[in-house]
């Protein structure tokens, strides 16, 4: 395993009971980065995720990470072009990259280019098909498709999880030491912050595209003991229980709060922290864009900040109470 001098930098988002593994081990998530090299404005901004991503990854493996994770949307739209710009950006990584695709890297009906097909994703971004089983250090990271394909959920960007994969993921958790399982679209309880927010403050605001048929995916979570759900999808970081699997929803690179997610599992338990991708600049400029953008974005960037404030989200232990425990 690499030195990590600056593994517990950024800003606390939570501690978790579980996972636990026996070989402390670090991870970056990144969610969401929308790389366009052709697009410019609105309130991902994207004439600047290219540069964001970049430094999402720059940063990750200056801080000695053990392997780049995605929960999805790497591109704008699925453009082949997009594509080889995340590639050349993790080219050079001296770390394994993994994701899951997000809604808009699939192929949709609407697409006015050739999206890849799903093959075609697999091959660059996992260890070579999805769902995935991945062994870092002293995790089993899991990896599953909500997003859909060539064939399937090509006429929305709701999110579903199929059977066949619930299938495997029941079987993967319960052979896994450590798991953690990475999935784009969010479980019913996060959706509900944003429903929530929106009957108390903004009654115009729209709801994103949401996650379908969940309650076998919940059961299977339950059923399997799986302790940690990353996803992304709503751009802003936020924790969410079910059952006794929490869900971490990591913020976006693209728009406020920009920022990427460092992921520490040791025998303690789990570590999560928040490290901005931008300067106090950027993050004005990245707020007000979402602000001013729509009813909904205002709305979203509204909860970004108060999650922002209250952190940590979730603190289930602390080290030193561990420690004099002898734990």
């Amino acid at each position: 395993m690499t030195e990590r001098p600056f593994h517990r930098s950024g800003q606390l988002m939570a501690r978790l009971a579980r996972p636990t593994a026996e070989e402390e081990t670090t991870v970056a998530v990144v969610a969401d980065p929308h790389v366009s090299v052709r697009e410019e404005g609105t309130m991902k901004m994207f004439e600047r995720t290219e540069s964001a991503f970049r430094t999402a990854l720059t940063d990750a493996t200056d801080r000695g990470v053990d392997a780049v994770l995605s929960v999805g949307d790497l591109t704008k739209d699925g453009e082949p072009w997009n594509y080889d710009t995340v590639d050349d950006a993790v080219a050079d990584l001296d770390v394994p990259f993994y994701a899951v695709p997000g809604n808009h890297d699939v192929p949709k009906e609407d697409d006015e280019h050739d999206t890849p097909p799903i093959s075609a994703f697999e091959k660059r971004y996992t260890p070579g098909e999805l769902p995935f089983h991945a062994e870092i250090g002293g995790i089993d990271v899991l990896g599953i498709n909500s997003s859909g394909t060539e064939e399937r959920l090509t006429d929305t960007h709701d999110g579903v999880v199929p059977s066949d994969q619930l299938e495997w993921l029941e079987t993967a958790v319960a052979r896994a030491d450590a798991p953690i399982v990475l999935v784009h679209h969010n479980l019913p309880a996060m959706a509900d912050q944003l429903r929530d927010y929106r009957d108390a403050y903004e009654s115009e605001m729209a709801i994103p595209p949401v996650m379908r048929e969940t309650d076998a995916f919940e059961e299977t979570l339950e059923r399997s003991g799986t302790p940690l759900l990353l996803t992304g999808h709503l751009h802003f970081p936020s924790v969410a229980k079910a059952g006794d699997t929490w869900e971490v929803m990591t913020p976006t690179t693209c728009s406020f709060p920009q920022a990427y997610l460092l992921v520490t599992v040791g025998p303690l338990g789990t570590e999560i922290r928040s490290v901005p991708v931008a300067d106090r600049e950027g993050l004005s400029d990245g707020h007000h864009e979402r602000w001013s953008h729509s009813t909904t974005t205002r709305g979203l960037t509204a909860l970004g900040s108060i999650r922002l404030a209250e952190f940590p989200l979730v603190e289930e232990w602390q080290p030193s109470e561990k420690c004099r425990n002898g734990e």
